[in-house]
């Protein structure tokens, strides 16, 4: 399959992506367990992360959310060809709509979520634009299960510590810094970061 061209970058605060027509997951819909634990990839890109995932444990449910939707296209469209009942993909913008996303699963359901390499949008003046927000900190622990984990991880020293700060911030979450990936698929930018032998910041958050 060829690869969708997209911008390597949209504004997440530009109107259209503030008006997104997003409704609540549906598990019964989307995959063939609804109650199996779901894992949530939030700005997954291409979705091959846990795609992979998806391939090599077939317990947990996979949710990707991405911001460009030929991209999220086309990852449905992979999961689709090889018939992957636990991989689902959302084009959504997890800033706005990530609480009515998740408005009707159950509780104690999301167990994993993984923030990884997100834009740094290294310009003062593009700082809102950057995925982390309190808003979105109020959501996840809203609904993170009580054994539940949020992955970050990034290439960019000054947003992990951003991150870490707006997650502590919450009062809600306890972090642990990490020297390896809790998981045993890679994404392509934590193997390129790798194999320029440059570090990768990563914590791990549990619920208090």
């Amino acid at each position: 399959m060829a690869r969708a061209r997209v911008h390597q970058h949209v504004n997440p605060l530009a109107k259209y992506f503030r008006e997104l027509p997003v409704e609540p997951l549906d598990l019964e819909e989307v995959f063939e367990d609804p109650e199996a634990p779901l894992f949530l990839d939030i700005g997954c890109a291409r979705g091959r992360f846990i795609l992979e995932m998806a391939r090599v444990n077939g317990s947990n449910n996979f949710l990707g959310v991405e911001i460009r939707e030929p991209l999220v296209d086309d990852a449905n469209a992979i999961r689709n060809e090889e018939g992957l009942g636990n991989l689902h993909y959302e084009f959504c913008n997890a800033t706005f709509d990530l609480e009515v996303l998740l408005s009707e699963l159950p509780e104690g359901w999301l167990k994993t979520v993984a923030i990884q390499f997100p834009d740094p949008w290294f310009k003062k003046r593009h700082a809102k634009r950057r995925i982390v927000k309190e808003s979105l900190v109020e959501t996840l622990v809203r609904h993170l299960a009580d054994d539940g984990q949020i992955i970050l991880q990034t290439d960019v020293e000054f947003i992990a510590d951003e991150m870490l700060e707006i997650f502590q911030n919450s009062g809600a979450l306890e972090p642990e810094a990490l020297d390896e990936s809790p998981f045993e698929i890679k994404t392509e930018r934590e193997i390129a970061v790798e194999n320029k032998g440059l570090p990768v910041f990563r914590f791990r958050l549990r619920k208090t």
